[in-house]
């Protein structure tokens, strides 16, 4: 018994003719003979799908179908296009786009050579560097355009001659089940010409491998993960097709004082306790290698950042910079003489809670916490 057309689909009886239609297309796309091929079961399910397709797309025939079934079609009313031969024209307006990559464009003539593979190339630099900006020089190796026969990869005095096998189409048609398929001409590979006598130097390719020296312009505070393009400096197309492009990406490396964020830079200065406590200056370096002086008040604690205005990162493609953030790390004294430890005992000795406040209340609120575990 044959099966119901809109089961077939996979759609309601109600269904409009753009959802039979986008139906036909996905079920086409994943049964098509050229794509499963060998596939019997395949085969025959795109064939049942063109008969349901070819009636339900049909006002007239689906009326029919609607009102009789399957008996609409007996003896002699053969509506569908697999009682009296297959006519493709049924299904020209959906095969156009949906097997434009197995067919091709329509009236497409020999595509010519192809273009050269774009390239990839990591750029490490210094985060100087990225402050100021670089002309850095590379090497890369890759395909040129062959110097003897100038890309065109006959040799000398010769040149390309039109396939004879697709006549300078750089295409073919092949037959596939039901179909006549446009494919690319395997004889030219869908350039419409071949090389009868190719040059010695390249092998016919028009190009060879040789390493290059190239040289980036890196634009001020620029970050890592940027990428450069460099137009026509990738790989060389084949018998003088265009070249494709190279992409530079950038890495910049870590700096053994400063720390990136965007535009800004910060910095950690460790300063004696003496410092922290009375009060003084420091310096502090800058990106650029010069040297920023840094004003420490009184009671100066770990932690703390000072803020230098306009001393962080260029900012890329703008003008004026970031700013440099120059945090404060105090540091305990080691390595004591016998003196220095004993003034240290009568310092502390002489100390009164006002001088650390803050460890201060730190034990005051431990005492209440362990007198009130004690209490209950």
């Amino acid at each position: 018994m044959a099966q119901d057309f809109y089961t077939t689909l996979g759609v309601e009886r109600g269904a409009d003719e753009a959802a039979i239609k986008s139906a036909f297309r996905k079920a086409a796309m994943k049964y098509h003979p050229d794509r499963n091929q060998g596939d019997a079961d395949a085969e025959k399910k795109f064939k049942e799908m063109n008969e349901a397709y070819e009636c339900l797309s049909d006002p007239q025939k689906r009326a029919a179908y609607d009102r009789y079934g399957h008996a609409a079609f007996k003896n002699g009313g053969g509506a569908s296009g697999f009682q009296g031969g297959f006519d493709a024209s049924a299904f020209s307006d959906v095969f156009e786009d949906l097997f434009s990559d197995i067919m091709g464009a329509r009236g497409q003539r020999g595509r010519g050579p192809g273009r050269g593979a774009d390239m990839k190339y990591a750029l490490q630099i210094s985060l100087e560097d990225a402050f100021a900006g670089k002309k850095a020089s590379i090497s890369v190796p890759g395909s040129v355009a062959c110097e003897t026969c100038e890309g065109s990869g006959a040799k000398k005095g010769t040149g390309p001659t039109t396939c004879g096998t697709c006549r300078g189409a750089g295409r073919v048609r092949v037959q596939q089940g039901f179909f006549t398929l446009e494919r690319s001409c395997p004889h030219c590979g869908g350039e419409g010409r071949v090389i009868a006598d190719p040059c010695d130097s390249c092998g016919g390719q028009g190009r060879v491998r040789k390493e290059r020296t190239l040289v980036v312009d890196v634009p001020a505070g620029i970050e890592s993960g940027t990428r450069i393009r460099l137009a026509g400096e990738g790989e060389a197309g084949p018998r003088g097709g265009p070249e494709g492009d190279l992409y530079i990406f950038v890495d910049v490396q870590k700096h053994d004082l400063f720390e990136r964020d965007g535009a800004d830079l910060y910095c950690m200065a460790p300063i004696p306790m003496t410092t922290a406590a009375l009060g003084g200056e420091v310096e502090g370096p800058t990106i650029e290698g010069g040297r920023v002086a840094i004003q420490i008040p009184e009671g100066t604690q770990s932690g703390k950042r000072f803020r230098v205005k306009h001393k962080g990162m260029s900012r890329l493609n703008q003008k004026g910079r970031g700013d440099m953030f120059v945090e404060i790390a105090v540091e305990t004294p080691v390595n004591l003489t016998a003196r220095q430890k004993e003034l240290l005992r009568e310092f502390c000795e002489a100390g009164t809670d006002d001088c650390n406040p803050s460890s201060a209340g730190f034990f005051k609120r431990v005492k209440k916490f362990w007198d009130g575990l004690a209490s209950e």
